[in-house]
Parts: C-alpha cells; sequence; structure tokens
C-alpha cells in the first residue's frame, strides 16, 4: 500500500500524496516542509547591520551623481546623514556614555528640482529598509484619510514585516510642506491635515515606540498592533514650500541695516532666494518649532537651469533620451535626435517653468505620434529633427501642459 515515506500516512488519510522514484510525500509534510524553507532561508536572506559593507560618502555622493545632475550640496548632505545612520546603526557600547542622535533632514526645493529622484536614487543602494511616503494623504486620527502610523506601516511592509530591520531603516517624507499650518497663529480647534499633523509626527520623528498596524489603519480594526521603535529610523523631509522666498526675503532685509546695508545687498543672489533658508523661515512658513527641531539638518535645492536641464536629457544612467531610445530599440528601430531637437525641449521646459518634470512631459508630446504608428511601419530608423518637434507641438495646447 502506498504511504507517505515522512510520516507514514497512507492514501486513504491524506489528501495527496505525490510519487517520487523511491518514495512517496503527502500534502501535510509538503506543507511542513515549506515552512521550514521559509523559516531557514528567510534567516539567511536577512541582512546583518554588523556585517554592511559601509560606503564613504564621497562613494555614497558619487553613486548619486550617476542619477542626480547638479544640486552637489543637498547630495553631499544625504551622503553623510546615511553615513552616519548606518555608523549608528553599527555603533557599539565602549563605555563611555557618548549616544549618537540621528540627524534628520528636510530638502527645500521648487518642484521639478530633484527632491523625489535623490530619494529615490538612495533607495536603489541602500541595505536598510527604505520607503516614501506622501504627507498629503495624512490626517489627524478620526478624520478620513491616514493615520500618521501609516508611515511605519509601509516601512514595515518593505522589510517584509522584520520589526528589527525596520526600526534601522529611512523613510522620506515628499510634501511636508503641504502639512504647514495655514496662519501663523496656533490653531484652537482640530485642524484635518495641518498642525494636528505635525503635532503626530513629533513622535515619530524624535524616536519613541509606536504601535503600527500592519495592514493599515481603520480598515482592519480587529488586527493586532506592532510595537515599532523609532529611535533609529531615519527621517528625510521633502517640500517646494512654494512661496518661503518671500518670508526669506522679509527676514534678510530686516536684518541688513546700517552703513554696509548696502554692500550686502549687492552680494545677495535675489534669482536663489532658497540658499539662504533658515529654520525661522520654516516656522514663519508654517512649521510649528517642535518639529523644526526634530529636523535638524536643513538644506537647499538650486533651481535648475538651462545647463542642468540639457545634461538631464542625455547624461544620467536613467536619461529621458536613454529610455525613449531603448524603447524603439525593442522594436528594433534606431532612434536619434538632431541637437537642435534637445535645445527646443529645454527652451520650452524654461518657458513654462516645469522643471525636470517637465522635460517628460514635453518629450511625450513630440514622441507620441512616432510611438504609435513606427511599431506598424516596419522601419529600421527614425530621427527627430527640429521641425518634427516643433509641428508636433503645435497641436498641444501649452497652457494644458504647464498646469500638469
Amino acid at each position: 500500500m502506498d504511504k507517505c515515506s515522512f510520516c507514514g500516512r497512507t492514501k486513504k488519510e491524506a489528501n495527496l500524496l505525490v510519487a517520487g522514484l523511491e518514495g512517496h510525500i503527502c500534502d501535510h509534510c509538503i506543507e511542513q516542509a515549506y515552512s521550514i524553507m521559509n523559516e531557514e532561508l528567510g534567516s539567511k536572506k536577512n541582512i546583518s547591520f554588523d556585517t554592511i559593507n559601509l560606503l564613504k560618502p564621497a562613494e555614497i555622493k558619487n553613486f548619486l551623481d550617476q542619477y542626480v545632475i547638479g544640486q552637489d550640496m543637498a547630495k553631499k548632505i544625504i551622503s553623510v546623514a546615511v553615513y552616519n545612520h548606518y555608523k549608528r546603526l553599527m555603533q557599539k557600547s565602549d563605555g563611555d556614555d557618548i549616544e549618537i542622535e540621528k540627524s534628520n533632514i528636510i530638502l527645500v526645493g521648487e518642484t521639478g528640482t530633484g527632491k523625489t529622484l535623490l530619494a529615490r536614487t538612495v533607495a536603489k543602494m541602500l541595505h536598510v529598509p527604505f520607503t516614501i511616503v506622501d504627507a498629503t494623504v495624512l490626517t489627524e486620527a478620526g478624520y478620513v484619510g491616514e493615520d500618521i502610523e501609516s508611515l511605519l506601516t509601509r516601512l514595515l511592509q518593505n522589510a517584509d514585516y522584520d520589526v528589527k530591520a525596520a526600526e534601522k531603516g529611512i523613510v522620506f517624507i515628499d510634501e511636508i510642506d503641504k502639512i504647514a499650518r495655514k496662519g501663523d497663529n496656533p490653531s484652537i480647534t482640530r485642524d484635518v491635515s495641518g498642525e494636528g499633523v505635525q503635532q503626530g509626527l513629533l513622535k515619530l520623528l524624535e524616536g519613541s515606540i509606536v504601535n503600527v498596524p500592519p495592514q493599515g489603519g481603520r480598515k482592519h480594526p480587529e488586527q493586532k498592533m506592532i510595537p515599532v521603535d523609532t529611535k533609529n529610523v531615519l527621517f528625510i523631509c521633502g517640500g517646494a514650500f512654494e512661496g518661503i522666498e518671500k518670508k526669506i526675503a522679509q527676514r534678510m532685509n530686516t536684518q541688513i541695516v546700517g552703513y554696509g546695508a548696502a554692500k550686502i545687498r549687492e552680494k545677495v543672489d535675489k534669482d536663489n532666494l532658497l540658499k539662504y533658508i533658515a529654520p525661522q523661515d520654516l516656522r514663519a512658513y508654517g512649521l510649528i518649532p517642535e518639529i523644526i527641531g526634530r529636523l535638524p539638518v536643513v538644506t537647499h535645492l538650486d533651481p535648475l537651469d538651462r545647463k542642468a536641464l540639457r545634461a538631464i536629457l542625455t547624461e544620467p544612467k536613467n536619461a529621458l533620451v536613454k529610455q525613449y531610445i531603448k524603447l524603439f530599440k525593442m522594436d528594433n528601430i534606431e532612434l536619434t535626435f538632431d541637437e537642435g531637437v534637445l535645445e527646443f525641449i529645454v527652451d520650452k521646459a524654461i518657458e513654462f517653468k516645469l522643471g525636470a518634470r517637465g522635460l517628460r512631459s514635453i518629450c511625450e508630446s513630440i514622441m507620441l505620434d512616432a510611438m504609435f504608428e513606427m511599431p506598424s511601419l516596419g522601419k529600421d530608423e527614425l530621427m527627430i529633427t527640429i521641425d518634427y518637434a516643433a509641428h508636433k507641438l503645435e497641436h498641444i495646447d501649452m497652457q494644458v501642459l504647464k498646469a500638469s
């Protein structure tokens, strides 16, 4: 009689009996072997933070340089923060009672300057769990939206629910400026997505044990909470802070007084006031002092000039032009661009102040018909000329493109 070679169950006792060369295995033993295999292999796959190959700040910046054009100061600051974060994870107690605090970062820059791209690029090279979350969906408890703890839910998911690994991860909070309170006076009522959300973020940024719903917030009220300690989680925040230049200008005008005022004013770069960003400007914009104190490293991203926009089209590893060439190569079509076309695309991006993000919108408008027709025509080459690009953009409502 056929029976399982592992547990001895007969064919009648098992739901399924799989035959091999010299034996059989039942469905119960298959399930048990599968769970054992997951436990064994899972423990081997987890990265040991004691044996991480620590990248130096210069090496981290070199990696970022391959994907992000310009923004040297922001890249240096992020490289140092990530490097110090790794060192914090690897530090061993040597009896001197010196505890290194984490340096949470806030990035301020116009839309399309590369804040999210920097975060995504860092994610490619990190050996710790990493997640990007959007602050605009966060609301106070009691309102429809996502709870503050949902930030850590996503971190847990990226760590395959390994709590110890998640507690040593990095979180990028995008659109942090959207939760600034609208007035300079503290709110005396509940604020759906403003000061109340900032207050909720304080405990996460500072470092505390937070009960995290593993499947998200209110959709699964019966789920068991998972305690996560955020003491070793590094937070990087980014936001456009549109209009903060006015706050910076007001502060600088009030400070520049006396006989040397005129000379100091001449040295001020009025085209890039963000380089003078200071914590008091963030407070004037609407961030509460407590949250600014928990984001001690403040840096800015420079607006992209013509040279940077031109380089973004062709130089990074994942440059837009390289992406289109690869897409057409998959259909055995050799795609080339006239030099004037690239300059034309940059001109349009500057004209409508679209930043790097707008380059993609303009390229899509130019390439749409070619991507639609060429795979069916059987041709093996395509050259995009400046006349072709200008003709395609004539049919596009540029005001709609600007709004997007």
